[in-house]
């Protein structure tokens, strides 16, 4: 018997047309659904579902028993759920109710579709690498969740005056960035904050990790692409003594004096691609990069 876990952002309930669509497709063919448990109160406190159902609200309430995470919002709510899933290897599939949705895929009206698919094996895992930040000295906030699919960012905090941050590549000095803040990205997160700030598109499948300046300061300062074996060490400096440090959504404080310490985690995630799907046609789609006109008849 299959086993699924279901989470979703819990400050509203605009979601359960989803929601229950969804539980009921799985119910008919005899799925196993938990729930995670903020998200569930959120439709049981106002007695939108059929029935009760398994609760789920830290990693270790779950194991690899489970067949498919399936996360109802956006990106980011995949990006916090890898919180519960961490090293688990349950594939992780997002059905998009937010807004771009790089790794949210599935759309409103494909859930039905999906879910016969997933259960004739219609379907590719793809592994996506993480992060793992370690400080020195120790910061409290990272002791049990020092890992991030999309980024880690280092950035300026109390003030509006540029940071230095010096950076260095498997201990040799690479440059001191004189910017609003530095973005160490993983491929999957090639597509979020660093490429606001200019950083390149990396595919998924790409060995590869970019380090992105923040509105730098240094006009020749440029987002630099570099091997994901590649051990990172930075060094925050600026007016202020506090400087914030970001892991995905995750927020903390770190000190003038603390060294951070970034390279790719032993784990990683394994997210659900089906067999039409490709991040080059997500890149077409979420871009635009197929409305410049002169590509119509190629595109058709």
């Amino acid at each position: 018997m299959k086993k699924v876990a279901i989470y979703g952002q819990s400050h509203n309930t605009k979601s359960i047309k989803e929601v229950l669509f969804l539980i009921a497709i799985l119910q008919e063919k005899g799925v196993v659904v938990f729930f995670e448990k903020e998200f569930y109160d959120l439709f049981q406190t106002a007695h939108l579902l059929p029935k009760k159902y398994p609760t789920f609200s830290h990693f270790n309430d779950l194991n690899n028993s489970f067949d498919f995470f399936f996360t109802i919002g956006g990106d980011g709510t995949i990006l916090r759920s890898i919180t519960f899933i961490r090293d688990l290897n349950i594939p992780v599939l997002g059905i998009n109710t937010g807004r771009l949705g790089f790794l949210a895929t599935i759309q409103r009206n494909e859930i039905k579709q999906v879910i016969e698919q997933l259960f004739s094996n219609a379907f590719k895992v793809q592994e996506r690498t993480l992060l793992s930040v370690k400080t020195s000295p120790q910061t409290t906030a990272l002791s049990e969740i020092n890992f991030a699919l999309n980024e880690v960012t280092v950035a300026r905090k109390n003030t509006t005056s540029m940071i230095g941050i010096q950076t260095y590549l498997d201990e040799e000095y690479l440059t001191n960035y004189w910017a609003d803040g530095l973005i160490v990205c993983t491929p999957t997160g090639s597509t979020g904050y660093s490429l606001s700030c200019n950083g390149p598109v990396v595919l998924p499948n790409s060995k590869s990790l970019a380090i992105t300046p923040i509105a730098p300061h240094n006009l020749n300062a440029r987002p630099l692409v570099i091997s994901d074996s590649t051990k990172i060490k930075l060094e925050v400096s600026g007016r202020e003594d506090t400087f914030l440090m970001t892991l995905d959504s995750r927020i903390c404080t770190i000190t003038e004096n603390t060294k951070v310490y970034i390279e790719k985690a032993p784990f990683k995630i394994k997210t659900i691609s089906l067999i039409n799907q490709s991040f080059l046609k997500t890149l077409r789609s979420k871009l635009l990069w197929g409305e410049d006109t002169r590509n119509e008849v190629k595109n058709l």
